[in-house]
């Protein structure tokens, strides 16, 4: 099978193996019959040679980008049917050349380089081949075994090797020569990729998003309707948590996985349509499905529903709110629901409820002296504090209606000294003139286009 299929995937494999061959293996019979040397080995090895080189660089129709060579750790190198066959690959002209020159040492260094050399034309060159770190480590396991098996082969024999010290000083040469030209080449020619990291990461984006896509799709049909047919999906990790983003013929739907909870949703008709769905309607069409979808956002939410623009095409804003101890929590949910019903989006932050300090404001002796009529005996004015992070600590916004003599101001831009100590420690305090943050419900902004 594995044959079958290398042979499948590079067109002509076999006819260009057979012309080669028959070139290679006329030429060395022609060669060994003029010096008076036997056939069998070299005519062999040309045979195995031809097989080797159409295998490895006749064009074929995959490959990396030019330019680039896998330089991933070979870990599937006993494993992949690729890896093992390119060890098959190499044994035998690897052993015919022991037996042939009986130079193990310096037949060794020329085929791992050769090895090598295969890898680094597929990838400067564009013939649809892959280089992989994992072939050129097959190549060279294939190259040892085929001399370590003809050395013991020609041990066994009683056939001595040829001068082994001038063999092993060959090899040495050749192989600190061709690793330095190799390296070269590699360094300026070739960016290294690490594929198979990036198949194991992607493997793992696969099996730990299993099931999102289904999920997502029904929540797409829950929201656009049925019929809605999606079009494609990202995945974005965030921190134990995988955003999915999917893209349907009929808008964008968001949510969070595995936690199985929605964020956004966007139609792609964002106008408005003829109906004669209710302000009150609307506040139940967005009810039902937050009672669904959102029930920790919807607990404790007081709902607010406003029109957006006037006349029969009109929609209806739909928002949820939560305060606690008179402080605005951080959560939000909104939609946009058309007087015929359809939901053109909605958004969602599911905040956890912050827990607030206790700030108690006192009149200074200062501001008493200055309104006694005012201040004496007057009730403190209601203001409203909304929570807010800062730097992950979670601290109140104050915004006064009223001061102690009546009249609404802005906050100045310093406090007296005892409301300056107590916004240090509440976290609290008027920021650069022209720059405070609006305090009380935020406005969202409307998904309905105009």
């Amino acid at each position: 099978m594995v044959i079958r299929a290398s042979i499948g995937a590079v067109p002509g494999l076999i006819p260009s193996f057979l012309i080669l061959a028959g070139v290679l293996a006329g030429i060395t019979a022609l060669i060994s019959r003029a010096r008076n040397r036997p056939l069998l080995l070299p005519v062999l090895l040309a045979t195995c040679t031809a097989a080797l080189c159409t295998v490895t660089l006749l064009p074929g129709a995959a490959g990396m980008t030019v330019g680039q060579c896998d330089t991933g750790l070979p870990v599937h190198v006993f494993t992949s049917s690729s890896s093992l066959l390119n060890i098959g690959l190499f044994i035998p002209p690897a052993a015919l050349s022991t037996l042939l020159f009986r130079r193990p040492a310096t037949v060794a260094a020329v085929f791992v380089l050769f090895s090598g050399l295969i890898e680094f034309i597929q990838s400067v060159t564009s013939l649809g081949r892959s280089c992989t770190v994992t072939d050129v480590v097959a190549n060279s396991i294939g190259a040892l075994v085929g001399v370590g098996g003809a050395a013991v082969w020609l041990g066994i024999g009683g056939r001595a090797l040829r001068r082994p010290l001038r063999d092993f000083a060959w090899a040495a040469g050749i192989a600190l020569a061709g690793s330095a030209a190799l390296a070269y080449g590699f360094n300026s020619q070739v960016t290294g990729v690490n594929v198979v990291a990036i198949d194991d990461s992607r493997r793992a984006v696969v099996d730990a998003t299993e099931g999102s896509d289904t999920w997502l799709s029904a929540e797409a049909e829950a929201v656009f309707g049925t019929g809605t047919r999606s079009t494609g999906t990202q995945v974005e990790k965030d921190g134990s948590r995988w955003k999915i983003i999917a893209s349907t013929d009929r808008g964008t739907i968001s949510g969070w996985w595995p936690d199985r909870t929605l964020e956004r949703a966007s139609a792609s008709d964002q106008h408005g349509d003829a109906g004669t769905l209710t302000a009150a309607q609307a506040g139940g069409v967005a009810r039902s499905f937050a009672r669904t979808h959102f029930p920790d956002s919807l607990a404790g939410s007081d709902q607010t529903v406003r029109t957006l623009d006037d006349g029969p095409h009109a929609a209806y804003l739909v928002t949820y709110r939560r305060h606690r101890q008179g402080v605005l929590m951080p959560m939000r949910l909104d939609f946009t629901i058309t007087r015929s019903g359809r939901m053109v989006g909605f958004t969602s932050e599911a905040v956890r409820d912050a827990v607030p300090p206790r700030a108690t404001v006192t009149v200074t002796g200062t501001t008493a002296r200055r309104h006694p009529a005012k201040t004496a005996g007057a009730e403190a004015a209601r203001a409203q504090l909304r929570a807010r992070q800062v730097g992950g600590v979670t601290g109140q916004r104050v915004a006064p209606d009223k001061w102690p003599d009546g009249q609404a101001r802005s906050a100045p831009d310093q406090l007296p000294c005892g409301l300056s100590l107590l916004a240090l420690l509440v976290g609290i305090g008027p920021g650069p003139r022209g720059a405070a943050e609006p305090v009380g419900d935020r406005q969202p902004q409307p998904l309905l286009g105009r």
